[in-house]
């Protein structure tokens, strides 16, 4: 387990860079390009994965219903970023989810599903303005869009499956534990970057 936790470390670590500055607002249209772009920054990866978890160990209603919120509000996020309307702290805040959902894995606190809901909700917006600001506002990035919305439900998907003991033999309060440190983790360093690091 060490060994796996020391690995996973180096990766994160060696990957902050692009954490903290994978939204260059560069025009994109094409559908693989949407569906790649959420793979294509740590931030993102880890808060898509982060929702999933948080869906499965929640179970319930909630195996689709958090996905199904966070991917709407974050459309809603997007068209914004596409028309050019301003929101302020984006890159801040997608930090602060990989916080959020990081610590409520750690400490369990899923009682309140209305709370769990509009936090992750409302995080979704700053993913999709970022997302949003890299496409146009014309028909012709709706291939992108659908490409990262698609890319997202895929990611929650996985995250819901790691919490089922046949993808993944490890205990959910294992699972919760060091998956949820390493998000939290990833997110203080991104803030860390984003001091150092000019944007």
């Amino acid at each position: 387990m060490s060994r796996y936790l020391s690995s996973l470390g180096l990766l994160l670590c060696s990957a902050l860079p692009t954490a903290a500055m994978a939204h260059t607002g560069a025009g994109a249209h094409s559908f693989m390009a949407g569906a790649l772009h959420p793979l294509g920054g740590l931030d993102h990866l880890l808060a898509m994965l982060a929702v999933g978890l948080l869906a499965g160990c929640t179970g319930g209603h909630m195996r689709w219903g958090l996905p199904a919120a966070f991917v709407a509000t974050m459309a809603m996020g997007a068209g914004l970023g596409a028309n050019g309307v301003g929101v302020p702290f984006v890159e801040v805040a997608i930090a602060l989810s990989l916080i959020a959902f990081g610590w409520v894995l750690v400490s369990r606190q899923f009682s309140s599903a209305p709370v769990l809901v509009a936090l992750t909700a409302g995080f979704a917006v700053f993913h999709g303005h970022a997302h949003g600001t890299e496409m146009g506002a014309d028909l012709s990035a709706m291939p992108y869009a659908l490409g990262f919305m698609l890319a997202t439900a895929l990611l929650h998907a996985v995250g819901v499956l790691l919490t089922t003991k046949t993808l993944l033999p490890l205990p959910q309060a294992a699972l919760r534990k060091w998956s949820g440190g390493a998000i939290a983790v990833t997110g203080v360093a991104s803030l860390c970057v984003m001091l150092v690091v000019p944007t």
